[in-house]
């Protein structure tokens, strides 16, 4: 259709996609989560932890758009990522396993513990580094505080094993020992009780 002077006017939806902005370059979307990383770092030693956990999510965010593992869900849909060069690769996996890190020492920094999210976000980091020792002793700390004592032990005694001279996590294997011993001791005490009745009622017919 055409207007005055004879100049074509663009249909609505060339109007609308002109307007859209153009997708950031992966290297953009990188420098922009380190820099969210930074701040939350920031806001993480000023105790600010509402914030440095909103800064941390913004970065994750701003990954999930380039990470190789979401193009993979995605691609059955038609949806197309940027290729990351492997040094970008490397990058977007340091940064996401910082955050993952950080949001769970937040986590545990707060006056109401979610222990299931911190063992959550450690376990994400576990993932990408298997032997990295804050969030192996996190882990521990979280499932010993679920109540698994004995995986709590398995993680801890990993992360004592690459740090033999971390006084928390020496502290929390300890803690550990002891709750495994006190629950063998509580279930001996049982079978003991339960066998006594067993002969009780024996003896009694």
């Amino acid at each position: 259709m055409q207007v005055d002077g004879g100049e074509e006017r663009p249909t609505m939806q060339g109007a609308a996609a002109a307007d859209l902005p153009a997708p950031k370059p992966a290297w953009a979307l990188l420098e922009e989560a380190g820099h969210m990383k930074t701040e939350g770092n920031a806001f993480y030693r000023e105790r600010n932890i509402r914030a440095a956990v909103g800064r941390y999510h913004r970065a994750l965010l701003l990954l999930r758009s380039i990470d190789s593992d979401v193009q993979l869900n995605l691609e059955a849909f038609g949806s197309k990522m940027p290729t990351l060069t492997s040094e970008q690769e490397i990058l977007l996996r340091d940064i996401q396993v910082d955050c993952f890190n950080n949001i769970a020492a937040c986590l545990l920094q707060r006056k109401s513990v979610d222990y299931a999210r911190v063992l959550e976000y450690s376990l994400k980091v576990l993932k990408r580094r298997p032997a990295n020792t804050k969030a192996l002793y996190r882990a521990g700390v979280a499932t010993l505080e679920l109540g698994d004592a004995q995986k709590a032990k398995q993680y801890l005694t990993q992360a004592c094993t690459l740090q033999p001279n971390d006084g928390n996590i020496k502290r929390y294997l300890q803690m550990v020992e002891e709750k495994i011993s006190n629950e063998l001791l509580r279930e001996k005490a049982m079978y003991r009780g339960m066998f006594a009745s067993s002969t009780k009622s024996s003896s009694g017919e």
